[in-house]
């Protein structure tokens, strides 16, 4: 007797244990563990028409009524993985020395990141937003810094000449004084402060890779204390 059950009762009880999975065009996996001796065709096409049917019912009369087709998204607390792909070479920038690059996006972010030795980036957690602003801050270490880019960041250090800005962990730019607003600057700490967030061009990357920033050439920057 060939009995459609979903519980694995037929694991104890039974001496045939045949799974099937597919879709409506057909099936897409086959697994089988058998007891006994003596499995014939006819039990196979049986087997086979009785899964299909079972499928079929499933998909129709309990899934499609409940969610007829997939999220466009997950939900908004439900965990979410990405995954990028970076320059082997560029593996250590992103760990930094004794791994403080690596922890300091995880801890403004609260993601979980993992990276393989081929450059495989996977950056795990529920908040969408922190996860595309993680891949952000991986983005902007491993590629190379163009005028002309937008970047918010946070100031980080102030000089009497200006302020600099992290763009990323380990990569920082300078705001000259005169570049802070189109008004007249007398002191940079009339401007921003430390921990200000800003929006900055990159404006000039020199022959020693140090980055020229502007916030005067940014037409809307938000500055958050």
């Amino acid at each position: 007797m060939i009995l459609s059950v979903i519980q694995g009762l037929e694991d104890f009880f039974g001496d045939m244990d045949f799974k099937v999975a597919g879709t409506h065009k057909g099936i897409t996996a086959i697994q089988m563990d058998i007891k006994i001796h003596g499995l014939t065709e006819q039990i196979i096409h049986e087997a086979l028409e009785r899964t299909r049917e079972a499928r079929l019912y499933i998909m129709d009369e309990v899934m499609a009524p409940v969610i007829s087709e997939p999220r466009p998204e997950v939900a908004p607390h439900a965990p979410k993985i990405c995954q990028i792909s970076i320059n082997p070479e560029k593996i250590g920038d992103v760990i930094g020395k004794q791994g403080k690059v690596i922890n300091k996006i995880i801890e403004d972010t609260g993601v979980q990141i993992d990276i393989t030795d081929d450059g495989n980036v996977a950056i795990c957690g529920t908040d969408k937003e922190m996860i595309q602003k993680a891949i952000h801050i991986v983005e902007t270490i491993v590629n190379d810094v163009e005028p002309g880019q937008i970047f918010t960041g946070k100031v980080v250090r102030i000089m009497n000449f200006g302020a600099f800005v992290e763009l990323a962990p380990g990569k920082d730019g300078m705001v000259h004084i005169s570049k802070l607003s189109k008004k007249r600057v007398a002191r940079v700490e009339d401007v921003v402060n430390i921990g200000d967030e800003v929006t900055v061009k990159v404006i000039e990357v020199d022959k020693m890779g140090r980055i020229n920033l502007s916030m005067r050439d940014v037409e809307q920057n938000v500055r958050q204390r």
